[in-house]
């Protein structure tokens, strides 16, 4: 057929959005409605889940419209999805007994602190590739289970799912409560619990027990490319749902990274770079995290060291909505471009402490450096730039960790359109960054996952081959230059350590 397309579902942080790919890996048509951001307490982020389900069935009809399609034209659905936000519901009537808990929530701090006792954050690295952080899935879960009035009764009775918003979305795509939604995850969303044996790809029961989560809860693990089930009822009834990945494993499936050693960087609400190390599973001595990249059917899995960086996008939405300095996101950059340089200033936005490669859950956000000299212009390019200088911090764990330098990185996300951050990106990391032609990298690796699962593409030389350069950016900046801005921003990192004591809310 050659009226026939992949659908994406992408599940994210701030938004839904439908995406409509042909063989090309070209977009025919979109849909996106942003959902609210809930946020209880200090610390606390929550979605709610019955919107984003909403808002799902809305976007996949706003993006057949617009492209004057229906079912007949989709050949099957891929899901990708913000991952590590966890969603518990009542199996029988479809409804969640709490509010997602969003993978930037800090509220389960304690949970962890009680997980690691003396062996500390490293307890179940080993099985599962992740430290004990409030980040993952399996201790919001517990959270949830703990703090829920009769959550514990209702999972010990088996009446309880649970999964991240690709399960949860798949659930209900594939009938919900009233026609036996079908319950599964894939092995990229399923590593981001600190559920899973990262060699089996399977659910370890002993760190499942040390959390209290019943097995019942978990969904049934599969591939990243296989056909789960057939959407029912809706627009899209009897259409195959064929590929899930979470999202940074999507982008980097999207970027054709598909040999070892290839990498992307995202930028996003937070940002997330992703080095492929083919089918072995590369431990991090510099606080990386060891991943599932893919797996494609029955083909060996394929693994990734990945650094996860909490709040980049967010930080400039932070700007806009918190502080109101502009009213629009591209704006940011007009008012990073009336200064020179960021006049001294350096912000640290560990507003959910720091990730990658810090792990500090005691580090909170300042602004430092600041003289009388420093305007909006500098605070803006302070907020840039500190997305180019924590990317720094993951490439250089990177290089340590694979023993072999990053040449170029790859650039996809919301943020690759603000051509001042791509330069000093550039200038900050001393390699080439590279834009593709599709930048929309999440979305078309779920569509390739589906695709490849249903023969709408063939194998992954079709991916490589449909992958584009749109633009290149050079360093322009000397060496010296360089090593003395990263190193002003080192030190104002070490200002933010230490600042979550007892007595303060996490």
């Amino acid at each position: 057929m050659t009226d026939s397309y992949i659908l994406a579902i992408d599940q994210g942080t701030t938004s839904t959005r439908a995406i409509i790919f042909d063989r090309s890996g070209s977009i025919v048509a979109s849909d996106q409605v942003e959902h609210e951001q809930i946020f209880p307490r200090a610390g606390w982020v929550e979605h709610d889940p019955i919107e984003i389900w909403e808002n799902t069935r809305k976007v996949i009809g706003g993006a057949l419209a617009r492209a004057n399609l229906n079912s007949g034209n989709i050949e099957a659905v891929g899901i990708t999805n913000q991952r590590e936000t966890a969603v518990v519901w009542d199996k029988t009537t479809g409804q969640p007994v709490y509010n997602a808990i969003v993978w930037q929530d800090t509220r389960t701090q304690k949970i962890v602190d009680r997980l690691g006792g003396e062996q500390g954050v490293e307890k179940y690295k080993s099985v599962c590739g992740l430290p004990l952080a409030t980040y993952f899935s399996g201790p919001k879960v517990a959270w949830i289970l703990e703090n829920v009035d009769g959550a514990r009764e209702k999972a010990e009775a088996g009446d309880l799912l649970f999964g991240n918003t690709d399960t949860w979305v798949l659930w209900n795509l594939t009938g919900g409560a009233e026609n036996d939604g079908v319950h599964v995850t894939d092995v990229t969303n399923a590593s981001r619990t600190m559920l899973m044996d990262l060699s089996s790809l399977t659910w370890d029961s002993s760190i499942a027990d040390d959390m209290g989560i019943p097995m019942s809860m978990l969904p049934q693990i599969k591939s990243s490319s296989e056909v789960y089930g057939e959407c029912r009822p809706g627009v899209l009834k009897g259409t195959p749902v064929a590929g899930i990945l979470g999202d940074q494993q999507a982008a980097t499936f999207g970027q054709a990274c598909l040999e070892k050693g290839m990498a992307k960087n995202t930028y996003g609400t937070g940002n997330f770079m992703l080095l492929n190390t083919g089918t072995e599973q590369v431990p991090s001595e510099n606080g990386l995290l060891t991943t599932v990249c893919y797996k494609l059917g029955e083909e060996q899995v394929v693994y990734a060291l990945e650094g996860s960086i909490a709040v980049t996008g967010s930080l400039v939405q932070w700007i806009r909505d918190n502080l109101g300095m502009i009213s629009s996101a591209p704006e940011i950059e007009t008012l990073a471009q009336s200064v020179e340089d960021n006049g001294g200033a350096y912000f640290v936005p560990a507003f959910s402490g720091l990730f990658a490669p810090h792990w500090r859950p005691d580090a909170r956000g300042a602004l430092v450096g600041l003289t009388r000299y420093v305007n909006k212009g500098h605070i803006a390019r302070a907020v840039l730039e500190s997305t180019a200088f924590q990317t720094r911090e993951v490439l250089d764990a990177m290089n340590a960790d694979s023993g072999v330098p990053l040449t170029e990185l790859k650039v996809d996300g919301g943020m690759v359109v603000n051509e001042t951050l791509m330069q000093f990106q550039a200038d900050i990391l001393g390699v080439d960054v590279v834009r593709p032609k599709v930048a929309e990298t999440t979305a078309l690796g779920a569509a390739y996952a589906a695709g490849l699962a249903v023969g709408y593409w063939d194998s992954t030389g079709d991916i490589t081959a449909n992958w584009g350069e749109d633009k290149r950016w050079t360093p322009q900046m000397d060496t010296e230059e360089r090593e003395r801005r990263y190193r002003l921003w080192n030190k104002a990192v070490t200002k933010t350590l230490d600042w979550v004591d007892d007595d303060v809310e996490a």
